[in-house]
């Protein structure tokens, strides 16, 4: 099953996909462009992969790891399908990260990879840019490169696990302005999400609500001011995303 979050006649909805539109739990269908999307669940501790991928490593010109590379993102930084995210003006090199996201259904400790997906409610597509103008250390990203008020596209779907029967077997894209610029599969992830889970699990609690940013593939690039980005994922559909200037304080 799909579904999102979004605003509507200025109350939130939960709503489901059908025929074109959104339905309402009224029953009552909408058309997409009348709502305000939200994030399709509300994130609690959010997990970020670096270079999980091998060949994005490699177009980094950095080994990879030989154990996983996390660090946290805050509430502050998702923003929902549709949605807008700023690029600083003396940013030089702003780019997309199309990323798969694991969202924790129970509370997990100490869990095994074989028992993992047990602990996993579903899955939805995140685009986590980054600002590498700010980065001193891949294996250390400071928070000016990762935690940015709504740098983190996240949506449009919650889908639930059980429709995804192999989610390390999905194709991943990003589009900009039309043009694919990106595409890889999940099953060139170097730890997998049972080993995540298992890895996380085992030095503190995950709770429901936690999600897992995964990594992304080779072929980032650097994205201006009007450009619309697309990142798509096998089974979950698309996440739009638009730049946009900086604006400044008064």
């Amino acid at each position: 099953m799909r579904r999102a979050r979004v605003v509507y006649q200025g109350a939130i909805h939960d709503v489901t996909p059908l025929d074109g539109k959104l339905r309402l739990a009224s029953g009552r269908l909408i058309n997409e462009e009348a709502v305000q999307w939200l994030p399709p669940f509300e994130p609690q501790t959010a997990f970020a992969l670096g270079l999980n991928y091998a060949d994005h490593a490699s177009e980094l010109a950095f080994n990879a790891p030989t154990e996983p590379l996390v660090f946290l993102k805050g509430p502050n930084t998702f923003v929902g399908h549709n949605g807008a995210t700023e690029r600083p003006d003396d940013v030089t090199f702003m780019h997309y990260e199309c990323e798969l996201a694991v969202v924790i259904g129970k509370v997990a400790r100490n869990v095994k990879k074989e028992e993992a997906y047990e602990y996993i409610a579903g899955y939805t597509i995140t685009n986590d840019y980054a600002f590498r103008d700010y980065l001193e250390n891949y294996y250390r990203p400071n928070l000016r490169v990762k935690n940015r008020d709504y740098c983190t596209p996240i949506g449009p779907w919650f889908v639930d696990a059980e429709d995804i029967p192999d989610p390390m077997n999905l194709t991943l894209r990003t589009y900009v302005n039309g043009e694919v610029t990106q595409e890889g599969t999940t099953a060139n992830m170097i730890f997998g999400i049972p080993e995540l889970i298992e890895y996380l699990s085992s030095f503190m609690t995950l709770s429901v609500g936690d999600v897992i940013l995964t990594g992304t593939p080779k072929g980032t690039v650097n994205v201006a001011v009007g450009d619309e980005v697309v990142t798509e994922i096998e089974g979950l559909g698309s996440l739009k995303n638009t730049i946009t200037r900086e604006l400044k304080s008064e």
